[in-house]
C-alpha cells in the first residue's frame, strides 16, 4: 500500500529548498461570503457591502506584501482553500494557499506556525487583513526585529494585536487567550514573559472591527470628501469602495438584506 500523500492544502509546503526564503508570511484571510464576513459592521452596511469591503482589504494586504522582506507569502484560507476566490488569488498573486484548522482562532494560528517551523522556515509571521494603510515596511521591520527577539507582536487600538511574529514555536502563545476581547495582547505578553521569551512591539495601529474604526479610517483617509487619501496610502480600490460607502452612508441606512453569494472586487 502506497503511503498517503500529505493535503497541500491544509500544510505550510515550502518552496524549493535552493529557492526558500527563511522566512514565512501567513496571512490569514476569510473568503468574501455575504453574512461570514465584518458582520459587527452589518447595519449600518449591508451584508454584501461588509463583503466586498472585506475582499477588497484581503487583496491589499496581498499587494502590499509582495516582495516584502523576500518572505515566502502563505494564505491560511477559511472556510477552505478550495474556495474559487482564493484559486483565483493564488493564480494571480502567487500566493500558496493553506487550510484553517482548529476550533478556534488561537488554535488555527498556533497550527499554522508550527507547519511553517516544521518545514524549516526561521522566522514566522502571522497576519490579518483588516490593515488597508498597512507599509509593505512592516514586514521588513518585524522580521529584523526577529533578529534580536523571540517575539514580535503589533498592537491594535482595541487591545488585540494585527500581526505576531515568533523565530521559534511557542504553541502556549496560543491557548487560555479570550480570542476577540482587550485583553488578547496583554495576555499574550503575560504568557511571553512567563516563559521568558523577549518580547518587541510594532508601531499600535487601528483595525477594521467596527463600525467606529470604518468611521475614523473614512475620516483619516479624506476619500468622504472626495480628496486624496492622507498618510499611508489607500489603494484606489478600497479607497473607491470607501467613498461609496460614505455617500451611501450619509443619506441613507438600509437593513442588511439576506444572504448572498460573494460580490468582491478583484
Amino acid at each position: 500500500m502506497r503511503p498517503r500523500q500529505p493535503n497541500r492544502s491544509s500544510r505550510a509546503r515550502p518552496a524549493d529548498p535552493r529557492q526558500r526564503s527563511s522566512s514565512a508570511l501567513i496571512i490569514f484571510a476569510k473568503a468574501p461570503i455575504p453574512g461570514q464576513v465584518k458582520t459587527r459592521l452589518c447595519p449600518p452596511l449591508t451584508l454584501d457591502e461588509a463583503a466586498s469591503l472585506h475582499g477588497s482589504v484581503v487583496l491589499d494586504m496581498l499587494e502590499r506584501s509582495r516582495g516584502a522582506a523576500a518572505m515566502d507569502r502563505f494564505l491560511a484560507c477559511a472556510p477552505s482553500s478550495d474556495h474559487v476566490f482564493f484559486k483565483i488569488l493564488e493564480e494571480r498573486h502567487g500566493v500558496r494557499l493553506i487550510t484553517q484548522t482548529g476550533d478556534d482562532l488561537g488554535a488555527r494560528m498556533g497550527r499554522a506556525m508550527a507547519d511553517a517551523f516544521a518545514s524549516g522556515y526561521r522566522h514566522v509571521l502571522v497576519i490579518g487583513t483588516d490593515l488597508p494603510t498597512l507599509p509593505g515596511s512592516a514586514f521588513v521591520d518585524a522580521v529584523k526585529l526577529l533578529a534580536a527577539h523571540d517575539l514580535v507582536l503589533g498592537p491594535t487600538l482595541d487591545g488585540g494585536y494585527y500581526l505576531i511574529g515568533l523565530r521559534k514555536p511557542a504553541p502556549e502563545l496560543f491557548t487560555g487567550i479570550p480570542w476577540s476581547t482587550n485583553r488578547v495582547l496583554s495576555l499574550t505578553r503575560e504568557h511571553a514573559a512567563a516563559r521568558g521569551l523577549h518580547t518587541a512591539l510594532l508601531p499600535v495601529r487601528r483595525d477594521i472591527d467596527t463600525v467606529e474604526d470604518l468611521a475614523a479610517l473614512i475620516e483619516e483617509s479624506g476619500v468622504a470628501d472626495g480628496k486624496k487619501a492622507r498618510g499611508d496610502a489607500l489603494s484606489p480600490r478600497t479607497a473607491g469602495v470607501l467613498r461609496l460607502l460614505a455617500n451611501r452612508l450619509r443619506t441613507d441606512t438600509p437593513c442588511a438584506p439576506k444572504p448572498r453569494k460573494a460580490v468582491a472586487p478583484l
